[in-house]
C-alpha cells in the first residue's frame, strides 16, 4: 500500500529534490502541497501534477499520512507542532530548529502525539560515509584521535541571508550535516564548541564563513570549515568531506567525488555532474518504509536533529562570547 505524503512549503531549495523523489518512488502517493506563498504552492502543484491546498490547515485535515517540512528554518517548529497535532508523521528539513526551546517543543509534540519526527540528514545515506564508518569501527586506523570536516557551498541567497528567517548564516546551514556525521561515526556527543565567523565573502549582515573546533565527550576533537565560500563559477554546489585521524592511519572521505566533468560551451563553464547514489532518494525511501511500518535503520531522528542544531546554536554563542561554549544535554 502506498504512503500518502504532502510537502509543507517549498521555501527551501531541497523541496524540489524531495518532490522528485516522491514522484519517482513506487511506495509514495504524492498528494499535494501547501505553502504560505500561495502562488508558489500553485506553481509547484502544477509542476508536479498534485493538489495545491489553500492552507496548511486544509492539508493537515486531509488523509495524508506524512509530511515533509521545507519552510524557512524559523517556521519549522510551528509547522511540526501543527503536523504532530494532526497525527502526521514528519520529515523536517535541517536545521531542525533555530532555538533550543523550539526543538524541545517539537520533540515533546511528536512524543505526545505518538508520531515519528525525523530530520533530513541525507548525508547519512552516503555509501562513502557508510564505508568510512565501517572501517573506523573495524579498527582500520587504530584509536580515533581527531576529525577534520568541511561543508562548503555557494551562497544560496534569498531568505538564507536573513538571520531572522534562517537562524543565522552559513554556520547554521552547513554545520549540522557534519555535526551529525561526527556523532554517528563516533557514537559520542559533542560537548563543547569554539567558533569564529566572518562575512568577508559577501559583506552582508550574516555569517558567510565559519570555523569550528569541537570537543567530544571522549576527548576526541574535530574541526569544521562551514562556509558559503564557493564562487558562482565553481563546477558544483559545494562539498562534504571528513577525515578521521587515528593512531595507525588516516581515512579521508569525499562524499561527492563520483562525478563526470562537463565542459559546457553553451553555458560557458565547466560542470561536475554527480553520478553516484541519490542520497535524497535513499533518505525519503526509508522515511516511507518507516511510515509503512518497517524499522528505522539510518534515518536521523528528531533528537539527532536537535543535537546537531544545538552545536551550531552553541557556535553562535561562542562567537558572541569569544570563548568555548559547553553544549547542554537534552
Amino acid at each position: 500500500m502506498k504512503v500518502k505524503v504532502a510537502i509543507m512549503s517549498f521555501a527551501h531549495l531541497h523541496a524540489d529534490s524531495y518532490a522528485h523523489c516522491l514522484k519517482s518512488n513506487p511506495r509514495a502517493e504524492f498528494v499535494g502541497i501547501a505553502d504560505h506563498d500561495t502562488a508558489r504552492a500553485q506553481a509547484k502543484a502544477q509542476q508536479f501534477e498534485v493538489q495545491a491546498f489553500d492552507s496548511y490547515e486544509s492539508l493537515l485535515a486531509s488523509d495524508v499520512q506524512a509530511v515533509i517540512i521545507c519552510s524557512e528554518n524559523v517556521h519549522h517548529a510551528r509547522l511540526a507542532q501543527m503536523a504532530a497535532a494532526a497525527g502526521k508523521h514528519i520529515l523536517c528539513e535541517k536545521p531542525l530548529m533555530t532555538k533550543l526551546e523550539d526543538g524541545k517543543a517539537m520533540l515533546a509534540a511528536a512524543q505526545g502525539a505518538g508520531i515519528h519526527l525525523f530530520t533530513a540528514f541525507p548525508c547519512r545515506f552516503s555509501p562513502a560515509f557508510q564505508q568510512m564508518k565501517r572501517m573506523v569501527e573495524s579498527g582500520a586506523i587504530g584509536e580515533l584521535l581527531a576529525l577534520r570536516g568541511t561543508n562548503r557551498g555557494s551562497n544560496p541567497g534569498g531568505w538564507f541571508n536573513d538571520p531572522e528567517l534562517a537562524g543565522g548564516g552559513a554556520m547554521i546551514d552547513h554545520t549540522v550535516h557534519v555535526a551529525d556525521l561526527i556523532r554517528l561515526l563516533t557514537g559520542q556527543e559533542i560537548t563543547e564548541v569554539y567558533a569564529e565567523t566572518g562575512n568577508n565573502m559577501f559583506h552582508g549582515a550574516f555569517d558567510d564563513t565559519a570555523m569550528l573546533t569541537m570537543t567530544l565527550q571522549n576527548g576526541v576533537f574535530a574541526t569544521l570549515d562551514s562556509s558559503w565560500s564557493r564562487p558562482k563559477t565553481f563546477p558544483t554546489w559545494g562539498d562534504v568531506t571528513l577525515a578521521a585521524v587515528g593512531t595507525r592511519g588516516i581515512i579521508e572521505m569525499d562524499m561527492f567525488a563520483q562525478y563526470l566533468v562537463h565542459y559546457d560551451d553553451r553555458a560557458g563553464r565547466i560542470k561536475q555532474v554527480f553520478w553516484g547514489d541519490n542520497i535524497d532518494y535513499l533518505m525519503v525511501d526509508e522515511f516511507l518504509r518507516i511510515v509503512a511500518g518497517e524499522a528505522r535503520q539510518t534515518l536521523a531522528t528528531g533528537e539527532d536533529g536537535y543535537r546537531a542544531a544545538a552545536v551550531a546554536i552553541a557556535g553562535y554563542e561562542s562567537v558572541r562570547r569569544g570563548a568555548p561554549v559547553s553544549i547542554p544535554n537534552l
